[in-house]
């Protein structure tokens, strides 16, 4: 946001900013932010719509280190005594982001049973996109939908809850297995 505010006193003041040209200072106050993050009401920290957005808009690049799973395992080892908490986005069955790592905001967005925005695969980039219109002022949420090689069971479950409180939340992060 002070990026955004910057490049517009500087556009007001006749001034420009060294290595930006006064075009680009343009694009940018005008293309700024969409998205902010801060406290969110469901979960810690959460990301929300600075501007209207329309629905199949690209929002945010999910940003990280991209490690293999067994990386992921070795750096990340899972403690069953303990609720679940990650910022790994699988990619492919080989390869994860980790957004601890050379991550970006995107990896506050949290999850929800009633998503509001989806994530987009394409060329080895994550994207998150606009399911539907969203407003100003709104949190963005993704359906985590994990997926574990071990039967999600009621323990498993309890372990990656689910705090949406939406009608009909499924009361977990985990997918419906089939």
């Amino acid at each position: 946001m002070a990026k955004k505010k910057s490049a517009k006193k500087s556009m007001s003041s006749g001034g420009s900013r060294p290595g930006v040209s006064a075009r680009a200072a343009v694009k940018q106050a005008r293309n700024g932010p969409k998205v902010v993050a801060r406290k969110s009401p469901v979960h810690g920290r959460g990301m929300f719509a600075l501007v209207d957005i329309a629905k199949g808009a690209r929002i945010i690049e999910y940003k990280g280190r991209k490690i293999t799973w067994a990386q992921a395992d070795r750096w990340y080892a899972d403690d069953d005594t303990k609720p679940s908490h990650t910022f790994l986005f699988t990619l492919d069955d080989r390869y994860v982001l980790d957004g601890n790592k050379g991550g970006n905001s995107a990896r506050w967005i949290n999850h929800s049973c009633k998503p509001n925005c989806e994530s987009d695969i394409v060329d080895g980039r994550i994207w998150i996109e606009a399911l539907r219109n969203i407003k100003a002022g709104e949190e963005l949420y993704y359906d985590y939908n994990i997926t574990l090689e071990d039967p999600h069971t009621p323990a498993e479950k309890r372990r990656w809850p689910c705090l949406c409180g939406n009608k009909g939340c499924r009361g977990t992060l985990l997918a419906k297995k089939r």
